[in-house]
Parts: C-alpha cells; structure tokens; sequence
C-alpha cells in the first residue's frame, strides 16, 4: 500500500489548493418513456435494462440505481424516485440521469414523452436542483433532445443531448451506442479502466457519424455535451476497477484521480490568464500526482 501513502502525501502538500478527495457515492436514474411503436419499445425497454445493471456494477449497490420503464414510468414516478433521492444523497455525491425515448419541442420547450403528463425541461431541472448531489451527469439520448440544453445549464452539472437542437426531430440511434460506450473497452481512451462521461461521448458521437454515413443517409442527429466536467465523471467501470465499487480504500483513490483530473481541465481552461511559467509548472505537478494516483490504484488492486 506504499502507492496510497504516496498520493496522500502528495495531496496533503497540495492543500488548500486542492481539496480533500471525495469518497461520495453515485447514484443513478435510468428512464424509459414511451416508445409509440413494438419495435422502439423493445429497444427502449432492452436499453433500459442494459443501463440497469450496467449502473449496478458501477454504483456496486443496487439501491442505489434506479430504473423505470413502460407503464410505470410516469412523471409523478419520475418525482418521486428524485424525492428520494434528495433524502439520501448529499452534496458530496454524483447523480447521473439517463433518459432514453422520444422527445419532442414545441419552439419553447422540450418534452421528454411518458405515460400520462410528459415531463418538461423545466420540470426536470427543478428537479435536478432539488437534490443535494454536488456533481450531476443528464444524457437525453431522445429526439428534440438539445432543446434543453439551455434550460437544464448549471454549475456542476454536464448535459449530453443526441441532437444539437429542439429542431431535430427524428427518431435517434445515439441511445444505443451510449449504452455500448458504457460496456466497450474501446471507449476507454486512456485505458485505465474507467470510461468517463466524456469518452463515453465521445465513442457514441464517432459511432453516430459513422452510421449515417455507413447508411448514405443524411444526418438527422448531432450529439452535444454542455459542462465542464464530463472529463472526470466516471460512468463505467471495467475489469479490476470494479472493484472500487464496493472497496472504500480503491473508492477514494479514484476519487483522487478524479479530483486531480478535473483540476487539470480547469487550469487548461484558464491557459490565456496564467503565465506560461505558470501554468507549465501547475500542469507539470498535476501530472506528477496523476500518475501516482494512477499507480496506487494499480498497486491497490494487484493487492487485493
């Protein structure tokens, strides 16, 4: 455990800085609406169940993921599961939402289409603002879906949306190829066994592009991703990491390097107002201690 000793140093130095690593948990929301349509609702509802357990294995708790579908799927359902969510979680936490359907916008607002009342952009952000969860994650993988780009805009929250605006209104394929990105080793860019929400993005926007023009169809779709913090937002977990589900010890390590990742995206961010001394070298000691984070985790794990 000589690698952890080492990171907790380095963190320790690097205070006040930067902060203490969070061991908060994630939490996850997976909704299905409705599908219109045999074959949509056989996709919507396989999707759905693939997410499930998906979030299960990363989460390593299954109460703490909750999935809804079909019939059951209403708004007040939709409420309730955010209701209790906002008793449990704090702002130490992760919330990532993932709704996938259809969608629809009427030049104001978007829709995402349930049982019974549809549920609004704006509904859906007071929603999210109503819980405690200090890091937010929504993917709407549905048509209309950028048409709540701009309602659901928050400080710590990343927005993926499969279309660029409310006006692309055709059915969209990006739902499938997110829930692959969440389960394909390949979508892991830097290899280190966790697929963040950014590369996740990233895998089904390239898949999207490729599908339409694989098919000769013009593009009905162009995923976006709104936020800052898409690069250290873990949505998956692969072979050794899911151990850190359930491994207290693993769980704050990631949490480090997570930590550390996002601070890298942010002095990037600020390159045009720093000094080229300076950002050199705060880039330069935020690599050093990615890479020792990096390196207790794999000693951690060959341990366990």
């Amino acid at each position: 455990m000589r690698g952890a000793w080492v990171v907790a140093a380095w963190l320790a130095c690097l205070m006040p800085a930067f902060p203490k690593a969070e061991t908060g948990n994630t939490y996850f929301v997976v909704v299905g609406g409705l599908g219109g349509e045999a074959g949509y609702e056989e996709s919507f509802a396989a999707y759905v169940g693939e997410l499930e357990e998906l979030c299960q294995a990363t989460a390593g708790d299954a109460s703490r993921v909750h999935a809804i579908f079909g019939r059951s799927a209403t708004r007040r359902a939709v409420s309730d599961v955010f209701d209790q969510l906002a008793r449990e979680s704090g702002p130490g936490d992760s919330l990532a939402v993932f709704l996938i359907g259809h969608g629809s916008y009427d030049g104001q607002d978007y829709k995402f289409n349930l049982p019974g009342p549809d549920l609004s952009a704006g509904e859906l952000r007071r929603l999210l603002d109503a819980t405690p969860s200090g890091r937010q994650l929504v993917v709407i993988t549905t048509s209309s879906a950028g048409g709540a780009l701009e309602t659901l805009k928050g400080e710590g929250r990343v927005v993926i949306a499969a279309t660029k605006s409310g006006r692309e209104r055709n059915a969209t394929v990006f739902a499938g190829f997110w829930v692959e990105a969440l389960r394909d080793p390949a979508a892991d860019s830097d290899k280190n066994e966790a697929i963040t929400a950014l590369e996740a993005f990233r895998y089904a926007q390239r898949k999207v592009k490729d599908y339409y023009e694989k098919s000769k169809q013009l593009a009905t779709e162009h995923p976006r991703l709104q936020g800052d913090a898409a690069a250290s937002f873990t949505v998956a977990r692969l072979g050794k990491s899911l151990q850190a589900a359930d491994d207290p010890a693993l769980r704050n390590l990631f949490a480090a390097r997570e930590k550390i990742e996002r601070k890298i995206s942010e002095v990037k961010a600020k390159k045009d107002s720093m000094s080229k001394q300076e950002y050199y070298s705060t880039l330069e000691k935020l690599f050093v201690g990615l890479a020792q984070t990096q390196n207790a985790i794999e000693e951690t794990i060959e341990l366990r």
